[in-house]
């Protein structure tokens, strides 16, 4: 790894969702690549599974101000990786499970950091973020004029709402905030429930289990912008350790359009799976048939690249859930 700037040498790091799948990227990342940065990570229902003596575990409930403090306190800087989240069937059919606790959690974690006197802070948002667009959008395309796509409406505005709190925050304090646009993240330790999974998990775990009829959710040609998870790891630290960034906005992504065809026959190559059939559902829950983003200002700025190509994070998690199926549980 070239490091040309090293912020969080000397630092200890506030990781909130630390037992998510971004969490979990982000933490090993840093402990792989940091040998003097500590790191403090909140956790709530899920016990930690990555041990190492750099890190400190704190059981919290974010949404509680005193628990937040508690759980930042000695920190230097944070990475707000904690959110309620899920794929198209949990989005369409159960909305308003992504909107009161994300709010609430992430603006009394703003008010924990003022307190304990944390100064940087990397909100992980949404790319959703942005108005319906065809191609690839810019971070200054985004018109907080018009409504995000209405599938998600919710989700999409306390994200909006909570880029602005963190210029409330940076203005009035001077509290130093970077707000992440991301892009559909996948990799170990995600959810691979049926029920609940993004699309990507989904789909390697059918591959895996040797589907046949193989049954997709939606059209082939729908596409998305992906990352793997480790990548996105990298372009986190790449922007906490960029120090002079006092507040501004970036779009996380691999920059490139991936169709869920793509994904199909890459988990299929990879998983050794051979159906007789891939049948695509076009009744089943999907949201948007197009989303990409323009991801040149964090590699301008950070010289951050991606290292995996899709298929490659792909062949990567299959390895990982073929390993760890049997006791993973999300």
């Amino acid at each position: 790894m070239n490091k040309t700037n090293f912020y969080i040498d000397d630092k200890c790091v506030f990781l909130a969702g630390s037992t998510g799948s971004v969490g979990s990227a982000i933490m090993q990342y840093v402990l792989d690549n940091y040998p003097l940065t500590k790191i403090k990570a909140s956790y709530r229902h899920r016990e930690p599974f990555l041990k190492h003596e750099r890190v400190e575990y704190v059981k919290a409930d974010l949404r509680v101000l005193e628990e937040c403090r508690r759980a930042v306190s000695g920190c230097d800087c944070a990475i707000m990786a904690a959110s309620h989240s899920a794929g198209s069937k949990m989005m369409t059919t159960q909305p308003w499970l992504f909107t009161n606790d994300n709010i609430i959690m992430n603006a009394q974690m703003f008010e924990a950091f003022f307190h304990e006197k944390v100064k940087r802070v990397i909100y992980i948002g949404t790319a959703t973020v942005y108005q319906e667009f065809e191609g690839f959008i810019k971070e200054d395309d985004i018109d907080f004029n018009k409504d995000p796509h209405l599938a998600y409406l919710g989700v999409a505005w306390i994200s909006r709402f909570l880029e602005k709190l963190g210029l409330f925050w940076n203005q009035k304090t001077g509290m130093e905030v970077i707000n992440v646009r991301s892009s559909n993240i996948f990799g170990p330790y995600a959810n691979f429930d049926p029920s609940s999974s993004y699309f990507i998990p989904a789909i390697i775990r059918k591959a895996c289990e040797k589907m046949d009829p193989f049954e997709v959710w939606g059209s082939p040609d729908v596409t998305r912008d992906v990352l793997y998870s480790e990548d996105f790891a990298a372009a986190i630290i790449a922007l906490l350790n960029s120090a002079d960034i006092k507040f501004d906005a970036f779009n996380i992504g691999s920059g490139l359009k991936t169709t869920v065809g793509d994904v199909v026959n890459w988990s299929i190559k990879h998983s050794g799976h051979t159906p007789s059939n891939v049948h695509y559902d076009l009744s089943k829950p999907s949201t948007i048939k197009f989303r990409a983003l323009d991801v040149s200002k964090i590699k301008k700025v950070t010289g951050w690249k991606p290292v995996y190509s899709i298929e490659e994070g792909i062949m990567k998690t299959i390895g990982w859930w073929n390993k760890n199926k049997e006791t993973w549980k999300r």
